[in-house]
């Protein structure tokens, strides 16, 4: 047998073992039906650059794969990568710009040619990066989201949407990047609250009989303004409903108008108007038949309806009309307040609300329905639950969605043009053109989330019922962060309703983001960001993977701490070590023997009552998807039940002549060290599979082993609570030991009394035990009237009294010269609290907080001076 290395060194064997799985398609799921499936969609990263370490939070979604598929399950996870039309035509768009070139001049086959280019690079470099961080994917149905099926299944809804009057062409509010120059969804806008103005302006009334004022936090969109409002209700304005008044600037009448919309309390009660530039605006403007105008350009800059501003930057016409006011007398004031402002989530440009024709998608059925599902069934069911209130909020106020986009990277509408008109026809495939008509397909693309909204079936190859389709669909969870419950997991839920009849999954698991050490979000302009590639070089990728889920629950933020993630490779180290010294008891008289067949001792009995416990409350943890738990139960199995405990209580059996003794000592540690391996293999795959190779009897790979079961063959109740009983007096001699700076040499005598038949028991049957693991001499019952109490250390363990001879622990001269000192150092320490205490400046000034702090001090000191009284007076009798 090969012997496992003696140090532990992930770069040694993390690479040969991710190629021996793919060499032998462990992770390739086979629709079998004699198998339950379980089936996982990976949320796609973006083809726009590297991954960073929110991405390695993906090691939840490994975890329950490789779970599930120790445990008998056809375990399916299918990786895949998305096109995301904005960011990647963003970046290709940079890279031409650094090349001399523009979009435009490139023309549309050239430039897609290089958005390709771009996605094989990146794309690739996502793979290298997803499989050094170990994840069992199933490489053979990876997808990318402009496949040609999933293309097919993304044209195919278009029309299906289309045909049943849910996608329609019409005149709407939109979001507009002036950045990206294109619509985006109210699910792309980020909304900051920003220190902003508001600036005060006079309206003449056409009559000349005065003025009204209004408020804006936009002064640029008065050029489009086409009324102002009042509430019918407010008796200030009923003599003015009806009047006009002359738009300053522009020397335009527009009338004042009454609508339910104004808030009669807010700012001057009197509102502007703008039906192109503001949602709100544009469905009073609807009401009241007012029309359009629209002043801005795809740049956001002003265009010809702009008058003198035409051609100046929205902020420059900004600056320049506030003074134009100031000029005619009509400016009243500016104030500043805080105010809630809409950023493009991609490149961080201020939006614009601006009226465009659009392709939108209805919503009020299809949201209807998915509220439904949610409501009666809780389907699905997100974990933690708190976040479902976030969905139910969305799809109660959920408006139509705009779904085209003035892009050219991504699905292209199927919308073809009758001789560039207005008229069209929508077709997955293009009409043939005729003498008569000749047809021009629309020249947007559609919005990222609508192919990204049919992930979880078309990946399997929906519309077709195929084989992966019938059997894997639906899937059981989708892990996501928390920052896309809105745009992404309910236009997956609601368009999977409409089109398969069935919610996607049954569980939303939620994760929070990895943030750096401040708790800062990581981005590149705090430069704070953390390459896992990085971490994995210097630390492996089992320590990355123990550290992002260790102690983390499901919806919290994670800090990054690099010292967290030493720790962690210190624990792989650790049982690095603990199965080395393992596997080095297996010598030539090795001889497999069932754990059934073997004569089990007390501390055998002991460790497997607690291996039952610990696989019964991991398999809890999982099944609530409480992966941080997990990782808690089995590190405290490994490093302290296993190795600082049970190690040391088996080692006199491994240095035992008796060859057989031996040899069932071994086999307990062969059975353990399995069942550790396994149960630890989901967080830890590589160091679990490297030590799993080394052991002599095993299967052909641990990651297609089986997952260790309850046996209630080894619930030895007794035993273990004789052996918990006797590990707090073992800590208990250990401690008093530690607190006399006894040398590990010096052995001791232990005394004990009880009246107790379990507690004496147990020490009887674990003497071995406490005489190896305290270091005692001898471990003897004896009647507390024998014994001087003056003369003993008394340590109380339950209702056993433990002695020590005081002779035996200690020097006293030296223990006297030492309590000596720090007699005298609580005494300098009382006085000094004393002193502080009674100087009124001090109370009078200092925080009440400060003032208690102090106040303890004085009581820890005064208890630990009589404790030291006590002590000297004890050793000077």
């Amino acid at each position: 047998m090969k012997e496992l290395a003696k140090t532990y060194n992930p770069k040694d064997f993390e690479n040969r073992l991710y190629d021996f799985w793919m060499e032998n398609k462990y992770f390739h799921a086979e629709v079998d039906e004699n198998k339950k499936p379980f089936t996982i969609t990976m949320p796609p990263p973006n083809v726009t650059g590297n991954l960073h370490l929110g991405h390695a939070m993906y090691v939840l979604q490994d975890i329950l794969i490789r779970w599930k598929r120790m445990d008998g399950y056809s375990a399916l996870w299918v990786p895949g990568t998305d096109h995301a039309s904005i960011s990647t035509e963003a970046r290709v768009v940079n890279k031409i710009r650094n090349e001399g070139k523009t979009k435009e001049e490139l023309g549309r086959e050239k430039f897609l040619e290089e958005a390709w280019d771009w996605t094989e690079k990146y794309g690739g470099n996502i793979k290298n990066q997803l499989m050094k961080m170990g994840f069992s994917c199933d490489w053979d149905r990876e997808r990318f989201t402009l496949d040609h099926d999933l293309s097919d299944a993304v044209l195919d809804v278009f029309v299906k949407l289309y045909e049943k009057g849910y996608i329609y062409r019409g005149d709407r509010i939109i979001n507009w990047c002036p950045d990206c120059k294109t619509s985006i969804s109210d699910a792309e806008v980020d909304h900051e609250e920003t220190h902003s103005k508001i600036w005060y302006f006079k309206y003449p009334l056409v009559d000349g009989d005065g003025f009204v004022t209004i408020a804006t936090t936009r002064p640029e969109t008065i050029l489009g303004d086409l009324a102002v409002a009042v509430n019918p209700a407010d008796e200030r304005y009923t003599d003015l409903v009806g009047k006009k008044v002359m738009l300053p600037l522009m020397n335009r009448e527009i009338p004042i108008i009454a609508d339910d919309y104004v808030e009669m309390d807010f700012g001057t009660g009197v509102v502007k108007i703008t039906p192109s530039h503001d949602p709100n605006d544009f469905e009073v403007g609807a009401r009241h038949n007012l029309g359009q105008l629209v002043i801005l350009d795809e740049e956001a800059k002003i265009n010809e309806n702009g008058g003198d501003y035409c051609g100046l930057d929205r902020y420059e016409a900004r600056k320049k009309i506030i003074e134009d006011f100031k000029d005619l007398g009509l400016f009243v004031k500016e104030e500043v307040r805080e105010n809630s402002v809409g950023h493009c989530e991609r490149c961080n440009t201020v939006v614009e609300p601006i009226i465009s024709k659009q392709w939108f998608v209805k919503m009020k059925e299809m949201a209807e329905a998915t509220l439904k599902e949610f409501k009666e069934n809780n389907s699905p069911e997100f974990v933690p639950s708190r976040f479902s209130k976030i969905y139910e909020q969305w799809l109660e106020n959920i408006r139509d969605w705009n779904i085209s986009r003035q892009l050219w990277w991504g699905h292209r509408l199927p919308v073809y043009y009758i001789n560039g008109k207005d008229e069209y026809v929508v077709s997955k495939t293009k009409p043939e053109d005729t003498d008569e008509i000749k047809y021009v397909q629309d020249e947007d693309t559609l919005d990222t989330w609508f192919s990204s909204a049919l992930w979880p079936f078309s990946v399997l190859g929906w519309p077709k019922e195929t084989e992966d389709f019938k059997y894997f669909y639906p899937t059981d969870v989708l892990i996501t962060g928390y920052d896309i419950i809105f745009f992404w997991v309910i236009r997956m839920v609601f368009s999977a309703i409409e089109h398969t009849g069935q919610v996607p999954f049954k569980h939303v698991l939620i994760t929070g983001i990895v943030r750096d050490e401040q708790g800062r979000k990581m981005s590149k302009s705090l430069d704070n960001g953390v390459d896992p590639l990085d971490v994995i070089d210097h630390y492996g990728a089992d320590a990355l993977r123990f550290f992002l889920v260790n102690g983390n629950s499901p919806g919290n933020d994670l800090r990054y701490f690099e010292s967290r993630v030493e720790a962690s490779r210190n624990f792989a180290n650790k049982l690095w070590n603990a199965s080395r010294l393992v596997l080095m008891n297996v010598d030539d008289n090795f001889r497999e023997k069932s754990i059934e067949d073997i004569n089990l001792k007390s501390e055998d009995k002991w460790i497997l009552h607690k291996l039952n416990q610990t696989i019964v409350s991991i398999d809890k943890q999982l099944d609530k998807f409480e992966i941080g738990l997990y990782s808690n139960e089995i590190y405290e199995f490994i490093w302290y039940e296993f190795c600082d405990w049970y190690l040391e209580m088996v080692k006199y059996r491994l240095y035992d002549e008796d060859v057989d003794v031996k040899n069932d000592a071994v086999n307990v540690l062969m059975y353990l060290l399995d069942k550790i391996l396994k149960l630890l293999h989901p967080i830890m795959p590589f160091i679990t599979e490297e030590i799993y190779q080394h052991l002599p009897v095993k299967d052909e790979a641990l990651i297609i082993a089986s997952w260790p079961k309850y046996q209630e063959a080894f619930e030895f109740k007794e035993t273990y609570d004789e052996i918990e009983f006797t590990k707090e007096i073992i800590k208990s001699i250990r401690n008093i030991r530690a607190e006399m700076n006894l040398p590990n040499k010096k052995k001791t005598n232990m005394l004990y009394y009880t009246e107790d038949k379990f507690e004496k028991a147990a020490i009887e049957n674990n003497s071995q035990q406490i005489l190896t693991l305290a270091n005692c001499q001898t471990v003897k019952f004896e009647d507390k009237a024998n014994i001087d109490p003056d003369e003993h250390s008394v340590l109380l363990v339950g209702k056993a009294e433990v002695f020590l001879p005081l002779k035996e622990l200690i020097d006293r001269e030296k223990e006297i010269e030492r309590l000596t000192k720090e007699k005298e150092k609580a005494i300098s320490e009382i006085e000094r609290v004393n002193s502080k205490l009674a100087n009124q400046g001090f109370v009078s000034k200092a925080p009440e907080k400060l003032i208690n702090e102090e106040r303890a001090k004085k009581e820890t000191y005064e208890t630990m001076l009589k404790n030291i009284n006590l002590q000297l007076e004890k050793l000077n009798k």
